[in-house]
Parts: structure tokens; sequence; C-alpha cells
């Protein structure tokens, strides 16, 4: 296959794209300003945005991509301040719909584009759990206008908490390993959230075996699609804490319920979804 990848450089995009390659798939990685590709030169790049749309269309044309894999995002987990509003609206919502017009018009057969379990606080069809949530699923509402009218072929894969090798992330793992080693103390809430943590390697999985079956138009795939990448168990912070100490024989210094709740906090993620053909985790906690 050969697969065009934006927000390539970021710590799922990284995993995914060696992935890809190592499988034999030609892919073509977006670069954002004065990015520079942390692949080698088998990787190919573009600056998408740089130009006009219709010199993005006519690169799309002559590369003739199978597919897009939409990664880029910016990313708010907490409350969003005034000054994110821009950085949202224009990665979120503006850049997305100008690449997947751009596919469209390039003829390029499908699109997998990357939402948030957030966008179903309180496990609800749709209520958004910060602004970040509601660009993703703005986007997806502003798709369906193209895959409802067979623009183009059309999935999401949504995504839960996420952790593995080489992750510069502030995520909960990280966070651990530096109170671990400078043993100073780390206030948090209570701890009574169920927390669906997936590692990367399955992630990447899930991705890759989309885009295959994408390719080879499996039935059981559906034009609008949403898949949910998902751990087969949740364990509560408090326990995922344990866990984390067992495993490296190590005593976390956290004083639980130092902190409250963040506003919106998701006490049990979405439990709906379905699940990427074929697919499972295999890696363990």
């Amino acid at each position: 296959m050969k697969i065009f990848i934006t927000g390539a450089t970021g710590f799922i995009g990284k995993h995914l794209v060696r992935q890809l390659t190592s499988a034999g798939n030609t892919v073509t990685i977006n670069l954002y300003g004065d990015e520079i590709s942390p692949f080698d030169s088998t990787v190919g790049t573009y600056k998408f945005g740089n130009e006009t749309i219709t010199e993005a269309i006519q690169f799309f044309s002559n590369e003739k991509f199978d597919g897009i894999i939409h990664l880029a995002s910016y990313v708010q987990s907490g409350d969003h301040s005034s000054k994110d509003i821009a950085n949202l609206i224009d990665t979120n919502l503006k850049f997305s719909t100008i690449v997947l017009e751009a596919a469209a018009q390039a003829k390029v057969k499908w699109f997998i584009n990357t939402g948030t379990y957030w966008q179903h606080y309180n496990n609800a069809d749709y209520s958004p759990v910060n602004l970040y949530a509601a660009t993703k699923q703005a986007f997806m509402d502003i798709a369906r206008f193209y895959w409802e009218t067979n623009r183009i072929f059309f999935c999401t894969i949504k995504l839960f908490d996420t952790y593995g090798p080489n992750d510069t992330r502030p995520k909960i793992f990280t966070l651990w390993e530096r109170i671990a080693r400078t043993r100073e103390t780390l206030e948090m809430s209570p701890g009574e959230q169920l927390i669906d943590i997936v590692h990367v390697d399955d992630i990447v999985n899930a991705f890759a075996l989309l885009a295959s079956h994408l390719h080879r138009q499996h039935a059981e795939v559906k034009n609008g699609d949403v898949f949910a990448v998902k751990a087969t168990e949740r364990y509560t912070l408090k326990q995922l804490a344990a866990l984390y100490e067992q495993a490296n024989n190590i005593k976390l210094n956290i004083r639980w319920g130092a902190r409250p709740y963040r506003n919106r906090e998701v006490m049990v993620p979405w439990e709906n979804g379905k699940v990427v053909p074929d697919w499972k985790p295999k890696v363990k906690l």
C-alpha cells in the first residue's frame, strides 16, 4: 500500500510509520512548519499547508496514495484556555478538513481518522469532556458529508489511554517514573476513576489492520464506521499505581485525594464502539 500519514512525528505516529514500512508499505509523512523527519530517506515527506489546496490536490493525485491515516491533532487534556482556541480550530477542524478535501478531490480511496473516548462523557452517544473532544466530534460531523456522498471511504478509530517505549508525553507512567527516580511526592485525585490503557504496539496494529481491510475492501468494514481500540481489562487509577509498583519493585510517594477530580472527570470510559475485525490486544499490562 501507498499511505500518507499526518501526525507521524508524534508518539503513535513514529511507531506506526516503522511498522508500516517494515511490512513493505510505502509511506509519506506530513511535516509541519520547521519539523524534521525522524525517519530515513525511504519515508517521503511533504509540508502540507505550505502551498494552496490546489497544489496539495495535485500532489495527492500525482502520488496516487491508496489511503490517508490522519493522526495529527492539537490535544488539550483538561480545560482549555482562550489561547488554545485558535490551535484547536486550526488543527482539528480547518487542517483536518483541508486534508480530507484534498484526498477526496484526488480520488484517494480511503481515510482513517483518529477520535477519542473523551467524545463520550458518562458513556453518552456524544457528550464532550472538553473543547478538544468537541472539535474531534465536529470534524467527524464534517466528514459525514464526504462519506455519505461517497466522495471517500471514511472510518474513525477512537483511542483510549496509551503507553509504550520512548514516550516523552506527560502521561501517567512518565510522571510515576519521574517521582520514582526523584522520590518527590505527587498529589493526585482519590484515584477511583477507571483507566482503559493500551500499549502502542496494539494501537498501531489496529491502524495497520484497518488499513489492510480498507485496501482489500473487507466486507465487515462499512463506510462511516467507528472503531474503539480498548483494553480487555480496566483498572482504577489506584489499582494501576499498585501494579506499577509491583512491576518495578518500588513505592510511589502519592498523596491520594490531595487534589479533586478534574472538571468532567471520566470515571467510567466509553463502553461502546466495535472492534476492528480480527484485532485484539496482545500486550498485557
